[in-house]
């Protein structure tokens, strides 16, 4: 949000025709995009009982920040961001995953409120508190399945919070606790709701996404007069039934997940697994405590391909790990041209605090891991180039993503919004966001493709 504000200390003090006015709540949203649905949830509760959602600092009676602190980094921004908002609105609530920090305190210690990550409620008592709603709640303020920020026609659906792992890098477990996964039923409608509304794409997310219903000892739930598991192939059965397109996000490759490809090669899910790999090498691997570590990756990659041969894998990796040696990295980069990804991203180590990776010796110099990351990089590209190049003259389905004076840009099943890459159709320009076309690729890089309607 660009952001300035008028709001007065004492909370909402407008009025319309004799009548206080609704507050107005700002709302700052960072991080991945589990916290953009933990925003949407409080925003939907906002929207409940009266609120109004302010679209900039200005006139905002409180202001939240939902922050981020898997990395320092993201914790580096998320400062910033409470600090503008501080300067420029002075009523400020924090929430997220850096929000029970005690550097939040220390360095604004006029914030009204702060809070953990998913503590919705938390974070509607300190809003009712800065700016108490002058009106009765009315329900049909909000569609069924709530108020949304991302586009019309996609939106991220949230199976479970938290997560089991116990990665040597990764404090996440430490800031939103253990595996906790919704009842199946309660996914499907809330996906159901979703798809009446028009929603064409599901993109499913969690911490752990094939772990879904483990701690629930994968009970039953009814949907449509019937019993379903919480089990990961399950639900993914039944969200491909809904007829919108089903996208699986932080899948880790335990071995039920060679259960999913089927669906896939039916046309039932998306053909995209991401899988956060991390890392090649097995002493690193081990070193990052890392679930479903398996040395023969390589030919479950090669075994899912016979089954759907346009499988796009998408992942991250880390490069500079304590104690990755050379000759660890050299492994990486071999693997990584033979598994040939789709979509890849790298991040530099972070020496994160709280993390248990802090304490392992041989920490890696920040040059290293600079020059690592470009050489990463480098390799993946030319990957990308070659996967890319072997799509021309395919045909495939676009999902219509927007609209600009040179055409329509989209996305296939390859792409996830923001982090894949995008399909250009330059010309169409009587298409809508939403729409689902055919077209032919025609031209690629190492990211996107140009192509034309076909028909």
């Amino acid at each position: 949000m660009t952001l300035s504000s008028t709001a007065s200390e004492g909370g909402p003090k407008s009025v319309i025709n004799g009548k206080v006015a609704a507050p107005k709540v700002g709302f700052v949203s960072l991080g991945c995009a589990k916290a953009l649905v933990d925003s949407e949830r409080i925003m939907t509760r906002l929207r409940v009982e009266g609120y109004e959602i302010a679209p900039s600092y200005d006139g905002a009676d409180v202001v939240v920040v939902n922050t981020c602190g898997f990395l320092d980094s993201a914790k580096a921004e998320s400062l910033d961001a409470i600090g503008e908002a501080m300067a420029e609105n002075g009523r400020v609530i924090v929430t997220g995953c850096f929000g029970l920090d005690r550097k939040v305190r220390e360095t604004f210690p006029d914030v009204l409120a702060v809070t953990g990550p998913h503590q919705y409620e938390a974070v509607m008592e300190a809003v009712r508190e800065a700016a108490p709603a002058p009106h009765a709640a009315y329900l049909d303020l909000v569609p069924p399945s709530g108020l949304r920020l991302t586009p019309d026609h996609y939106a991220y659906l949230k199976i479970s919070e938290g997560c089991n792992n116990k990665c040597s890098f990764c404090i996440i477990p430490q800031l939103r606790g253990a595996l906790a996964s919704r009842p199946a039923a309660d996914v499907l409608q809330e996906a159901e709701q979703l798809v009446e509304r028009g929603v064409r794409e599901l993109l499913v997310i969690s911490q752990d996404t094939s772990a879904y219903g483990v701690d629930l000892k994968f009970a039953e739930s009814e949907w449509r007069g019937h019993p379903l598991k919480a089990r990961f192939y399950d639900l993914c059965a039944a969200l491909g039934s809904l007829g919108a397109w089903v996208r699986l996000h932080y899948v880790y490759p335990y071995p039920h997940v060679d259960e999913v490809l089927p669906l896939m090669a039916e046309g039932k899910i998306l053909p995209y697994l991401d899988i956060p790999f991390q890392h090649a090498s097995p002493d690193v691997l081990r070193a990052m405590r890392r679930p479903a570590n398996q040395e023969k990756t390589l030919d479950r990659i090669a075994s899912w391909r016979k089954i759907v041969p346009d499988l796009a894998i998408r992942s991250t990796f880390i490069v500079g790990f304590p104690g990755e040696t050379e000759e660890d990295f050299e492994f990486l980069l071999g693997w990584l041209r033979e598994a040939r990804l789709a979509r890849v991203g790298c991040f530099r180590y972070e020496n994160v605090e709280g993390a248990g990776s802090r304490a392992l010796e041989n920490q890696i110099a920040d040059e290293v891991k600079e020059e690592r990351y470009t050489r990463f990089m480098d390799v993946q590209k030319e990957v990308s180039e070659q996967v890319m190049a072997a799509r021309v003259g395919q045909q495939i389905d676009v999902l219509v993503d927007e609209i600009d004076r040179e055409g329509a840009i989209g996305r296939s099943s390859w792409d996830a919004p923001d982090i894949d890459g995008s399909i250009f159709l330059d010309g169409e320009t009587d298409l809508a966001p939403g729409d689902i076309v055919r077209a032919v690729i025609e031209e690629t890089d190492e990211y996107d493709c140009w192509g034309r309607l076909v028909g």
